[in-house]
Formats: C-alpha cells, structure tokens, sequence
C-alpha cells in the first residue's frame, strides 16, 4: 500500500463495522401502503436503514414518477426551494428583500426553443422529466388534501409548496458551473490599477500564456460590480445577509471542485475495476446530493444527482458506472458595449446600432404589489449592468443560452449506456458542466473522457472582457472529438482531480482554458495509485479520505532560509519539519501548517511582491502562483516573507490554541457544521435543533479529504457532502456516504444519521442486489394507483 495510508485504512474497516456493514440483518421493517393518484401500476419503495431509498416500478415511467414522489417525501423543503430560487420566485413567498435575486435569476433562464432544448438530451430526457415532476406534484397533492404533512420549514415561514412543470427542470441554468466571467474581470480590475503584470500572482495559467489586453478593450471601463447582477443569480438564498453556513467568498475557486478515478482489473486485488468520485461543493443541510436506487424492466440505475434533477449523474447501472468532476473549461465572457446617447438600448454593432431584446415580467412581492422589471438581452446574453452616463453595458456571454446545457441533466442521456461506445456517445453530446467522466464497466475496460461545451474563440483567449461590436464572437463550439479521452491505458488507472490535464501533445490553438485548479490534490492521488499496484476497496476508501496536503513537502523545506530564528519561530519550525504532511485532526503540526499557508504566507508574499495598489485585489493570491513566486525567489528574497508569515500564523494558534504546541490539534480548530438556511429566522434553541455538529475534523482544501474551511472561524465550508467507491461487477460490495443524512426532513431520523461517519471519513453500503437490500430495509413502502 502507497505511504502513510494504514491509519485511515484502519479508520475505514471500523467505519464499516459501525456501519452494519458485515451483512448484519435489520429488525422487521415497517410496512405502510396506500394509494398514489398518477402511478399507473402497483410499486415499492424499501427504504434501507441508512436511509436510502430503491423504488421497484413495473415501468420507467413510474419509476422516474416515483423518483420525483419519493425525493419530495425526503427533501420537499429543499427541492422548492430550488425551484423558486431558480425561476424568481421567492419574494412572492419571502418578500422584498429577495426582488432583486428573482429578477437576477430570470435572466440566466433558459428562452430558446423547447423542442430543440428537450432533444439535446436524448429520446428520453422529456419522458423522464414528465414523469419526475408528476410524481413531486402528486406528492404535493397529498400535502394540500392534508394526508401527508409538510417538513415544518413551511410552517416556520407560512409558505407552501409549488406545483412543477416539466419544462422547469431544464429552464434553470443559474444552479450549473460555468466559468470564467469574474477571473475576467478580476484581470481588468488588476491590469487598470498596476498593468498585466500585477496579475502574476493572482491566478497562474495553465499552459504558460502571455496576458495581453484585447483590441478595444480599456480595462478601466470594468466596474468593480458589474457582475453583481450574475452573482445574484447564482448564489443560493440567504434569509438573512450574512448569516449562511457558506458564503460565496468564503469558498475559493479551487474548492468547487471533485476528485475521481477508475481502476483497471489488472491492478486491483479483486481483478475487478473499482471507480471512485467525490463531488465537492458547499455544504449545507440537506446536502447538494441525494442517493437513490432505481428499478423497472429495462432499466436499473443507483448513485447521487442533485435532488431537483431526475435520474442519476454519479453511480452505476448493473453495468457500467461513471463519476465526474468538473473539467474547467472557459464557457463565459463578459462583453462590454458602446451605447447610443439617444437610446440605451442600443449597442455598437459592426458599422452600426444593434437593439436589445427588451423583456417585462411582473416579479410577485409578498405583502407588497407585484414589482414590474425589465430584462434586457444583446445577442451575446443577458445585460448584467448598464452605465448610461458612460454609455456602457455589459452582458455575459455563457452556454447556458443553448439548448442542452441544463446541468447535469445530460446525465440522462449517459446514465443508460451499456458499453464505452454507448456512453461515449452519450457525453459527445453533454452540454454544462464541463466535465471529466470515469468510466468502468463489468467487461473490466475503463475510461476517461472530457465532455462539455467549449466555445472556439480565434484569435484571442477569453481571459478578459471584450467589446461586444462583433470582433470577439464565439466561431461554434469545439466537436466533442476534439476533446481528450483514453481508454484503457497502458498506466491502468486513470484520474482527475479538475487539474491541468491536457495531454502533452494537445494541439495548442484549441485553447480549452488556461485556468485549473491547484494540482495538489491529483499529485496525491497519482502517488498513491502509480505505486498500488493491488488495490483493495478499504485502499481506495483510504484514499478518498486521505488528509494528506502535498504542498507541505515543497514549502517547508524552504524554511531553512530563514536564518537565525527566535526560540519559539526555531520550535515552530522544527514541528514542521518533522511532520508528513497530513492534516489529521489530532495533529499539531497541521494546525500551525493551515494557518501558515491559507491566511498567512499567501497575503505575505502579496505585500512582498504585487503592487500596492493591487493589494487589496489580490488577497491570499494563487497559492500555486505562490507557490512558484517563493520556489523561484533568492533564498534572501523569500526568507523575510517566510519569517513574518510563521511568525504571525504562531502567534494566531498560540492566540487559538495556547503556548503549548504538545496541546495543539487541528480538529480543535478545524470543524464541521452545518446550520440549517433559516437559522436567522429561528429563536437559539430552534437554530440549534436544526443545525447538525459542531465536530471536529480532518482535511484541508488541497487535501483527497477535501475540507475547505472559512478563514473567520476554521469551519469547513466545502468538500464532498456525497462519497462513492464502487466494486465493479461486484456491486453490493460498493460504498457511499451522504451527509448528514438522506433526509432534509428534520423531523426524519436520516435528517442527521450519516454524519458521525461522514466527518470521520468513513462509510455505509451502498447495495444493489434486491436479496442484500432485503436483509437491510428499514421501511416498506407498497403504493398502489388511486382509483
């Protein structure tokens, strides 16, 4: 086994003891029935004692209508939510502080045609769809007639649910990653203050690439909130300012990521392949994922997807499986307009004026009158900001506006596949967000491929805003087979981690995007796998959980350029010097390490070497970008920064933590917890009978454990709510974790129930086989048609 890895191997072989996980029978399930109106044939659902839900239909289409019945049993609270955020909706329930995220929102809603946006999926995307949301609506039905009850969310804010049409699921883009629109203009804002130059250390670029400033761009013309518009839309609801478990600035970019890979027969020790993903976004309750298992004739699939969408995007299919993390490619641009004195609504266009698309919607106000608000649109997307006195508008150009890139939802198109050709097939056509899928299959080949939209720009590199008058316009998109895959390599084993990973010998004109996230995550992964050449599913899980920070062996060793070092700083850095880069959560060098490099070493060397007036702009920097800044540097250049970085991260855990570094602990700063969206709104005790932790726990955000934790108090704020090592062909051996639990219902005991494993890193089973989901079923439930 790959270094270091025995302690969490242990962890997880007792995860699975707690867990059940040796096949232990379960009481006598509860058994209910009753009769569904919109089910067209008798159905179960055997919810086991995790949680989990497989439903066993007589055909898909009661299948997916027993999805959508069923996720609304589990998460009705969360999957309105969704729905309104999405469509503007909310202050018609929450009032006026939320016009203005409504009008936001519908912006970034899909207008194209429908029949051209439901056949980019697939023959069965609309069926699904239909389906999925005749099911959430009968389940709602059963609400209003009083026969089931409403999770208590809509009684603390005297809110209903929302009945849904099909056409909802794919109109909302805003819940989707696309990206790059504020890297842009974070460049515009740096290059006006202190020239391209200032930007070395605000994001490195991957391949190198000379930043220029586009023809006819003044970057001075980019207001610092031009995006605001755009973040409205896609931020999730707060109900009050401020007061969320996870804000978008307490998230790096880097953190919205996933890790995953796929292993081939000839190196693991079963001689079966095992594939793994970690999806990694913001943490909440409920989680972003929900796990579910379904059945019909002539179709299975089990695994994750997000609540709201049917189907599954990470899981198996008795068959195949599949997992997926973002592969970043560029898919946005903000464009900048000239427009007429006479009429702002017109906008510099070749030789000419061009006339936005002018769009009235009546924004519904709880305890007000309705709101009357304009939306406009260029040719490239919807107007973000508008500056009449300068005569500036500015729209964001992003592949939300075609059809086929509701995300995630290509995964009904790919979740059916049967072999590599099928499902390759599949993701040629797979719209947002970018993505790089594993692959495994029970014949024992594996795969990779990256799938996605990719607009093709000649000519210039889609790293800063551009003129909108016609001479940066998107040539189409690239063909699927111009994006990279292999397929059963000769390495036998194949991983991402969202790094840098085109092939060495990938044409350079296609420029797919010169920003990825930090490869230390993937550099762990690749140091494990490239020496287990027997892996065992305990291993994977391992590594999945893995707390180990790679940077560590790079950056401390340049700590004996600081020469001399006072008693404590001396102390401080032989504990770094000493440890093996793991962040446990009973480390002390871990502690003094996080604090060092994410609040400390990076504004350091920012000060050392940005421009003052860029300071501010850049922050903490790329930690790559300084990375190599401090690699590069002279040893007496670098060491003043190393000094009074330490010095101020062991004055913060000694502040933290006490003098005595043999007391320290990274779980005592470092912790999980997650606090339900309406706490603002609830008395204390409330607040905190909803909210799930504190608990400490290991990890960092360059960890495989991914864990990113916000600066103001340590707590994580993102990683992998959802978790999945599959046994390939041997599918009830797999595993999953969900936290803090399947259920968003608080009054459901799955509401909490994973989430002791979860922050440990350990895991539950995640069984296919009807005998062995038999054994574990906590509650049948036997529905029939309503006459």
């Amino acid at each position: 086994m790959a270094q270091n890895l025995g302690r969490t191997v242990g962890r997880v072989l007792v995860g699975l003891a707690l867990a059940g996980w040796a096949g232990a029978t379960a009481a006598e399930p509860t058994r209910a029935s009753h009769q569904v109106a919109g089910l067209e044939a008798p159905a179960e659902i055997l919810v086991d004692q995790w949680g989990v839900s497989h439903i066993y239909a007589a055909s898909v289409r009661d299948a997916f209508f027993l999805q959508g019945y069923n996720v609304a049993r589990d998460r009705l609270w969360q999957i309105d939510l969704w729905r309104k955020r999405g469509l503007g909706l909310l202050a018609k329930d929450f009032g006026p502080d939320f016009a203005a995220q409504d009008r936001a929102a519908r912006l970034f809603l899909y207008r194209g045609d429908m029949a051209a946006e439901w056949a980019a999926y697939g023959p069965q995307a609309k069926g699904y769809a239909e389906a999925f949301t005749a099911g959430i609506n009968a389940y709602v039905g059963e609400t209003r007639a009083g026969a089931r009850p409403l999770p208590e969310e809509f009684t603390i804010t005297g809110t209903t649910p929302d009945l849904w049409r099909p056409d909802e699921v794919v109109r909302i883009r805003s819940h989707g990653l696309t990206r790059n629109a504020a890297a842009e203009v974070e460049r515009a804002l740096i290059t006006c203050a202190a020239g391209l130059e200032a930007n070395a250390l605000n994001r490195r670029l991957e391949p190198a690439h000379q930043l220029s400033i586009p023809e006819g761009l003044d970057p001075c013309a980019i207001p610092a909130g031009v995006l605001a518009d755009y973040r409205l839309a896609t931020k999730g609801v707060e109900f009050t300012a401020g007061q969320v478990v996870a804000q978008a600035e307490d998230i790096p970019a880097d953190a919205i990521g996933s890790n995953n890979w796929t292993v081939a027969p000839s190196r693991t020790a079963t001689g079966r392949p095992i594939l793994a993903n970690d999806p990694h976004r913001a943490h909440g309750v409920p989680s972003l994922r929900y796990i579910v298992h379904m059945e019909a004739p002539g179709f299975s699939a089990i695994g994750a997807g997000e609540p709201a969408l049917p189907g599954v995007s990470i899981g198996h299919n008795g068959t195949i499986a599949f997992g997926l993390t973002i592969f970043p490619a560029d898919q946005e641009d903000l464009y900048v307009y000239e427009t007429d004195p006479e009429n702002p609504n017109r906008y510099r266009y070749g030789d000419g004026w061009a006339t936005m698309e002018v769009v009235t919607e009546t924004v519904e106000v709880e305890g007000q009158a309705p709101r009357t608000v304009e939306l406009k649109f260029t040719r490239h997307g919807p107007v973000v900001f508008a500056d009449p006195e300068q005569r500036r508008a500015y729209a964001v150009r992003s592949v939300w506006s075609d059809p086929g890139t509701s995300a995630y939802f290509g995964s009904s198109d790919y979740m059916t596949a049967q072999n590599w050709d099928e499902f390759s097939g599949a993701m040629s056509r797979f719209g947002t967000p970018s993505e790089n899928q594993v692959y495994a299959d029970t014949a024992g080949n594996i795969g990779w491929i990256a799938a996605g939209r990719v607009p093709v720009r000649r000519g210039w590199d889609g790293l800063m805003p551009v003129p909108g008058d016609g001479r940066y316009e998107w040539a189409g998109y690239m063909a699927a087979s111009d994006l990279p895959s292999r397929y059963n390599p000769e390495t036998g084993w194949l991983a991402s981690a969202n790094q840098f990973n085109l092939p060495a010998d990938y044409p350079a004109e296609r420029q797919i995007s010169f920003e990825w996230s930090n490869p230390a995550r993937m550099a762990r992964i690749s140091q494990v796998l490239e020496a287990d050449r027997d892996l065992t599913l305990a291993e994977a899980m391992a590594l999945q959980t893995d707390p180990t920070n790679v940077t560590a062996a790079a950056l401390i060793p340049l700590l004996r350029d600081i020469p001399a070092a006072a008693p404590d700083l001396a102390a401080a850095i032989a504990l770094l010097q000493d440890w093996d880069g793991r962040t446990e959560a009973d480390s002390a060098a871990a502690a003094l390490y996080e604090v060092w490099l994410f609040k400390h070493l990076g504004r350091a060397t920012v000060r050392a070497a940005a421009p003052a007036a860029v300071q501010a702009l850049i922050g903490q920097g790329d930690q790559p970008a300084i990375s190599d800044y401090l690699t590069a540097a002279a040893p007496a250049e670098r060491a003043p920064i190393l000094a009074a970085s330490l010095t101020a991260a062991l004055n913060e855990v000694h502040e933290k933590l006490g003098p005595d570094p043999s007391s320290w602990t990274w779980g005592d700063l470092h912790h999980a917890r997650f606090e339900h969206a309406l706490a603002p709104r609830l008395s204390t005790d409330a607040a905190e009978r909803l909210a799930v932790g504190p608990a400490p726990m290991a990890g960092t955000m360059l960890s495989p454990l991914a864990a990113t934790w916000r600066p103001s108090d340590y707590r994580v704020v993102s990683g992998a709510s959802f978790r999945m090592v599959l046994d390939v062909g041997a599918w009830d051996n797999s595993v999953a974790i969900n936290t803090p639990g399947q259920s968003g219902d608080p009054a459901s005991p799955h509401y909490r129930d994973l989430f002791p494993l979860w922050v440990k890193g350990e895991y539950v089973p995640l069984l296919y086989s009807r005998p062995a989901i038999e054994a574990a079923t906590e509650t049948v439930l036997t529905l029939t048609p309503a006459s």
